[in-house]
C-alpha cells in the first residue's frame, strides 16, 4: 500500500496538543499522516527515576535525543549515559529501554524509522486540555500491551540489571 505525505514541504506550524501518555506530558510531532508512515517524532518530559519497560520494536529503529536532563539507555546488554545534546540508538529487533538518571526531568525526542510508535502513543494516550496538569495514574497495562503488539512492539518486562558504561 502506497502512503502519501499530507504536506511534503512544510511541517505543522503549531506545536501539537499535549497528550497524557503513561502520566507523561507527550507531543506527537510527526507520525503516519505527516510522514507517509516513514517515521515517528515524539517529544516527552519525563521525571527523574522514571523507567521505560524493556521492550523491542520489531520493524523500527528507535533513536533518543536528549534536549535536557540525563537518561541511561540500555541496549543489547550495554548501558550508556546520555546527556543534553546527546543521542543514543536502539536498533530494531534488539531489546532496549531507558531510565531518567539525572536529578532533573529529562526532555526527549524519540524518533523511530516508521510511524508505528506514534500510532502506539496515540492509541494509549489521552488529549490534555490547554493548561491542565496531568495527574499521575496507573496505566491500563492490558491495553498498553495489546496496542504495543498491534503496532509492532513487544513489552518484555522491567529493564535487566545492567551497569552503565
Amino acid at each position: 500500500m502506497e502512503m502519501t505525505v499530507q504536506n511534503p514541504i512544510a511541517g505543522t506550524q503549531a506545536k501539537p496538543a499535549m497528550r497524557d501518555f503513561l502520566s507523561l506530558p507527550t507531543w506527537i510531532h510527526a507520525g503516519r499522516i505527516e510522514s507517509g508512515g516513514s517515521l515517528s517524532l515524539v517529544e516527552q518530559i519525563i521525571p527523574p527515576g522514571f523507567t521505560s519497560p524493556w521492550h523491542v520494536h520489531q520493524d523500527e529503529d528507535e533513536s533518543f535525543f536528549v534536549i535536557a536532563g540525563e537518561i541511561t539507555v540500555y541496549v543489547s546488554g550495554r548501558a550508556q549515559i546520555v546527556g543534553a545534546g546527546q543521542f543514543a540508538f536502539g536498533p530494531r529487533a534488539v531489546p532496549h529501554g531507558f531510565r531518567v538518571t539525572g536529578a532533573e526531568p529529562a526532555r526527549l525526542l524519540l524518533i523511530t524509522t516508521g510511524s508505528g510508535f506514534a500510532d502506539f502513543v496515540n492509541a494509549v494516550s489521552d488529549p490534555v486540555a490547554d493548561g491542565a496538569a496531568i495527574e499521575p495514574h496507573e496505566p491500563d497495562i492490558a491495553r498498553v500491551i495489546a496496542m504495543a503488539e498491534r503496532n509492532g512492539l513487544a513489552i518484555l518486562g522491567p529493564i535487566p540489571d545492567i551497569a552503565a558504561a
